[in-house]
């Protein structure tokens, strides 16, 4: 195999909205490249990029996968990545090590939401971007009409670089305006034809447009072209690059992946447009609380972006070298825990299918195994050197579900494989709340939490069935009460004397529990004013209405009496919590619901049937704003009205809608839910 230098590294990430095609694309590529005998199919189940017997069944791709083949004299390392919201950690992982994109578009839906959200992250991580229109052999497919919406979406700089020959059933080729060649495809491969006359003049105009647009920008070429001198296609190629890695040029690539049209010409697009790792803009490591440029001959630095657990291998790092080379048997500093790790074998990956080698070059991306303490996220570095990369920024998830066991055997395995699919998924979070006794797992959507209790049985042989998150309502009082507890207890030897007198009154939302210590005159010693607290404390931890814990008020403590044999600390801390329960009953308690601030980001045409939506949970809409062709809707929700708002969501939108959720502020419950959950309460405890 021909040996690659840095130069000829292309680090490209696949991305788009779900369904578009990018996993067929991916398996076309490799085709392509002679990687592969034949072209994988996803509806078949034997595409080399989504391998996992879990994407293999439901068709869609939920985990990053890795592609590396050469490509003429380059080497295209390929990050495929998944397309619904449920998974744009994946996406995330992939911006950070990728040096450019290829944004896949459906030419029968045209731009969508997940279109518009890794635009976006291409343009905040400043990573050069083609564009490929995809499914033109599809019926109702219309290329100029998408090519239309893309160009609104980058706003500016979308150059179509390749137009499609025909469209629905009759697409069969394409046509190259920078060559001004046109090709059909048979079998998947090329086969160039004189231009057909029906594309004749679209076709000069269209080429006549690129080049003028593109010679403008160089005056030596201006004067060859006005002089009518023949420019080639290499030269405006190169011209073309400097524009896309300054983030000022789109190309925009056409064709068919499912049937192998036009792929080899966006091959050629990735090889003579995208940046190699030195082309790049600049890489920012931190050493010794300084900020420099790391630059590609520089002491080894890798960072670890994607982590796997694989049952009879365990973990595997998918890291991509930034500066210096790697070879098996260095030792290694993971600068971000502190630790050493030693580097055993170096794979090249193709999905789930793995090739050794000796050596990886800056710029490389490979699999790292059998590292000790080393997850996503981490910086990986010569010994000797302190530098540091920024890492990896995910989002917090924003739903949350209960989970059971099947079996209690099974308790301590899930805990295992709950850890090690936090490792592999840094958007999945997992905890056993106390409050709630519940253990609750938490991502971006059903989709994402139903894949991961997917991966807990095949992974680690472990069933879970889910539950209904219960919500951790809280208690208050609206009206000021006096109440006297007293303790006494009289069983033969010494007694248990306590007297307390306090005085409870609501704080405004917020403000938690305050206890005042207001006894004068000494009526109680000192030395027991703390265990009247402590009772507190552990009082209102069960309030009196249905059990939740008790907040936003003020207890004062202001009288009391105690004996001088008698009175202990345990005495004062059983009068305190009788006073409380007192107290409570005395001042008009109500319930409490968590209110969480929701955000919708949806095409406009849907915003009417989202907010009948939100309403018809109690929500509130707080405001909305435009962003592009999108709107988002900003409201307050009940946090008991959002389980499984995801799903409905995907349901209203065509999967076009995506939202985030924080916790607020808690607020007063409307009666006829109170009662509902008190009365429910109650026969809990008759049974």
């Amino acid at each position: 195999m021909k040996e690659f230098g840095v130069n000829d590294i292309r680090n490209v990430m696949l991305c788009g909205h779900g369904g578009v095609g990018k996993t067929t694309l991916a398996e076309a590529m490799l085709f392509d490249s002679g990687e592969r005998s034949r072209l994988g199919r996803v509806d078949e189940g034997n595409s080399t990029m989504d391998y996992d017997q879990l994407e293999i069944d439901r068709k869609i791709t939920v985990s990053l996968a890795i592609g590396q083949f050469p490509w003429k004299n380059s080497f295209i390392n390929l990050l495929d990545t998944p397309g619904y919201a449920d998974f744009r950690g994946e996406v995330i992982s992939a911006t950070a090590v990728s040096d450019g994109a290829v944004i896949v578009v459906d030419a029968t839906s045209g731009v969508e939401m997940g279109t518009e959200w890794v635009c976006e992250l291409t343009k905040k991580h400043s990573m050069p971007s083609l564009v490929y229109i995809n499914v033109l052999k599809k019926e109702n497919s219309d290329f100029f009409k998408v090519l239309e919406e893309i160009s609104k979406m980058f706003k500016s700089g979308t150059v179509p670089l390749t137009i499609p020959i025909g469209e629905g059933e009759k697409f069969s080729g394409v046509i190259n305006l920078l060559s001004k060649k046109a090709y059909v495809y048979r079998d998947g491969k090329a086969e160039e034809i004189e231009i057909p006359d029906t594309e004749k003049g679209k076709v000069e105009e269209m080429s006549k447009n690129l080049v003028e647009g593109l010679v403008e920008t160089d005056d030596d070429l201006m004067e060859r072209y006005l002089a009518d001198e023949d420019i080639k296609e290499e030269e405006l190629a190169a011209i073309l690059k400097k524009g896309v890695i300054k983030g000022e040029v789109h190309p925009v690539f056409c064709g068919d992946a499912y049937h192998n049209i036009g792929v080899d010409l966006l091959l050629n697009g990735i090889t003579q447009l995208l940046p190699s790792p030195e082309e790049r803009g600049d890489v920012i490591v931190t050493e010794e609380e300084k900020e420099k440029i790391l630059k590609i001959n520089d002491p080894f630095c890798a960072l670890v972006f994607k982590t796997i657990f694989e049952p009879h291998l365990g973990e595997l790092n998918y890291t991509r070298i930034f500066s210096g080379e790697l070879v098996p048997g260095t030792d290694v500093i993971n600068i971000t825990k502190g630790s050493t790790e030693r580097i055993n074998q170096i794979y090249l990956l193709n999905g789930k299918e793995r090739k050794e080698v000796k050596k990886v070059l800056p710029g490389s991306i490979c699999a790292l195994v059998k590292l000790k303490s080393t997850k996503t996220g981490d910086t990986l570095t010569s010994k000797g050197q302190k530098m540091k990369l920024s890492g990896i920024t995910f989002p917090e998830p924003s739903i949350s579900i209960a989970i059971v066991p099947k079996s209690k055997a099974d308790e301590e395995k899930v805990s295992f494989g709950l850890g090690k699919l936090r490792d592999e998924d840094p958007c999945f979070s997992s905890h056993y709340d106390s409050e709630l006794k519940q253990t609750l797992i938490s991502g971006f959507g059903e989709l994402h939490l139903e894949v991961i209790v997917d991966k807990l049985k095949r992974k680690f042989g472990v069933e879970v069935s889910f539950e209904k998150p219960k919500i951790p309502f809280r208690e208050t009082i609206t009206a000021k009460s006096e109440v006297q507890g007293k303790y006494k207890k009289q069983s033969g030897g010494r007694g248990q004397y306590g007297d307390v007198r306090i005085r409870f009154e609501p704080l405004s939302s917020g403000r938690g529990f305050e206890f005042v210590n207001g006894v004068v005159g000494g009526s109680i010693p000192s030395k027991y004013i703390p265990s009247v607290e402590k009772g507190l404390n552990e009082a209102i931890r069960t309030g009196v209405l249905a059990g939740y814990p008790v907040v936003d008020f003020r207890a004062t403590l202001y009288d009391g009496t105690f004996h001088s044999v008698d009175s202990s600390d345990i005495a004062f801390k059983v009068a305190a919590s009788m006073a409380f329960k007192k107290g409570m009953e005395d001042s008009k308690p109500i319930l409490l619901e968590p209110i969480m601030n929701v955000e919708v980001v949806v095409p406009e045409d849907m915003m009417g049937d989202v907010i009948g939506d939100l309403n018809s949970r109690r929500g509130k809409i707080q405001g909305m704003d435009s962003s592009g062709r999108l709107q988002k809707i900003k409201a307050s929700v009940p946090q008991a009205e959002m389980y499984k708002y995801s799903t409905q969501l995907r349901s209203i939108t065509q999967g076009r809608g995506t939202f985030t959720q924080s916790f607020s502020h808690y607020e007063e419950m409307p009666k006829e839910i109170s009662d509902k959950i008190v009365q429910e309460h109650n026969e809990s405890k008759e049974d």
